[in-house]
């Protein structure tokens, strides 16, 4: 069947794995029924959770979207590695032996570099949106990686890579594409290439994730009159204070605005050292973009 296929073209990816105690959060979803048969033959005695789906479970407090469970029982039992998938298993997210948080950019992080040191990341660049953490950017500066951003979504990044020749790209929320094994997001490759990162540097995950640093993000929605909300960088005033903005972070923050394309809003993103100042930021020039965009603005 495709099932057994897909199964074991994926055991041939390459592990042959030991001791490493993982737990899994299933999210009563599709990965109930492949991913116990995968990690079952490349682990030791893997937990499984949430991996009974009635129909109207999935993702019900359990899976990627709600990881509460899966990092009490990852710090509980001393486990060296919780993953959780989504409902239909194509992202991921880890929690690490402390019940740290590994997203999608610090998957990216550690997939790349684990690829460039065997000369397998291709045209040596890794594909990510606008909204990818600006750790990631750095982190690529630091390790001479490229980095090409795209607008947000997955199909977007596929589309900058296959015009381009790239083999990995994807977005903080885990959904990560390996060219070279697959064209879409898959949450159980995904798990496989960031377990092999692990084993082949011999450290804990938190000490493979160190490679990169996430800053603060906070996101905040301006609400703006429907026929104004692509004006944002057309106002002197918004555009003076974004620009005064990042000129103070110099480097180590940014603002970055877009507008909602399906609702009345202009999401206001900002990245720093510091959240609570950040927050402060974010709030202000929202309250700047809906005061001149906003439905009771002057004409």
């Amino acid at each position: 069947t495709l099932k057994d296929k897909y199964i074991s073209y994926l055991i041939n990816t390459g592990n042959k794995i030991d001791n490493l105690k993982v737990v899994f959060d299933l999210a009563n979803g599709s990965s109930s029924v492949t991913a116990p048969e995968i990690f079952n033959k490349v682990l030791k005695n893997p937990v499984f959770l949430s991996s009974k789906p009635n129909g109207i479970n999935i993702n019900d407090n359990c899976g990627s979207t709600h990881l509460d469970n899966l990092i009490n029982y990852v710090k509980k039992n001393k486990f060296d590695l919780g993953i959780a998938f989504d409902g239909d298993a194509d992202r991921c997210l880890f929690v690490d032996e402390d019940g740290n948080i590994i997203d999608g950019d610090y998957i990216l992080a550690i997939v790349a570099l684990n690829l460039k040191k065997k000369n397998k990341l291709k045209n040596n660049t890794l594909v990510g949106t606008i909204l990818s953490n600006l750790g990631l950017i750095k982190f690529c500066n630091e390790n001479n990686i490229n980095f090409s951003a795209t607008k947000v979504g997955d199909r977007y990044v596929l589309e900058e890579m296959l015009k381009n020749g790239y083999n990995l790209g994807g977005e903080q929320s885990g959904h990560v594409i390996c060219l070279d094994y697959n064209p879409t997001g898959d949450g159980i490759l995904t798990s496989l290439m960031i377990i092999r990162a692990i084993l082949e540097q011999g450290k804990k995950a938190s000490e493979v994730a160190s490679i990169m640093k996430a800053y603060p993000q906070v996101l905040i929605n301006a609400k703006v009159s429907s026929d104004k909300k692509y004006d944002f960088d057309k106002d002197e005033e918004i555009k003076s204070a974004i620009e005064k903005l990042n000129k103070e972070f110099d480097g180590n923050g940014r603002v970055l605005i877009r507008a909602s394309g399906t609702e009345p809003l202009v999401r206001v993103m900002i990245e720093g050292e510091d959240q609570d100042y950040i927050k402060q930021k974010a709030q202000a020039i929202a309250n700047l973009i809906e005061q001149k965009l906003g439905d009771g603005a002057k004409k």
